[in-house]
């Protein structure tokens, strides 16, 4: 196994575990399983919504990974802008006086940067 499928595979396992996570915290607080929302706080709607849908991204781009997809490169790129708008979204809703968490900010960060990662993998990795 050579340098790029050992890094190939690992980043589709990290991003089945990240984007099932994902798709398993923020569906729960979508659909209210297991009266979630009630222990979740001031939790900020939109961004959950945004979180669900780039769990969907992250488990399609981790297959593209395993399958060695050039497209994986846009999965990830569509997964970032969305979480860069989100972003300035949950800024603006922040700034004007709305309630929110403070991990919020803080998570929204951690998954901006991992996605900016993992698009670096994916450009190293399919580049023609």
């Amino acid at each position: 196994m050579n340098k790029n499928s050992f890094i190939r595979i690992i980043s589709a396992i990290v991003l089945v575990a990240f984007g099932l996570l994902t798709l398993y915290l923020s569906s729960s607080i979508l659909f209210d399983w297991f009266d979630v929302r009630a222990k979740q706080g001031n939790y900020v709607l939109f961004i959950v919504g945004i979180n669900f849908s780039c769990a969907i991204l992250y488990l399609t781009a981790a297959y593209g990974f395993i399958i060695r997809k050039l497209w994986t490169v846009k999965v990830l790129l569509t997964a970032l802008i969305i979480l860069l708008l989100g972003f300035v979204g949950l800024l603006i809703h922040i700034n004007t006086g709305n309630l929110y968490e403070t991990k919020t900010v803080g998570a929204m960060i951690f998954r901006i940067v991992f996605t900016i990662i993992l698009l670096g993998i994916a450009k190293k990795i399919f580049k023609k």
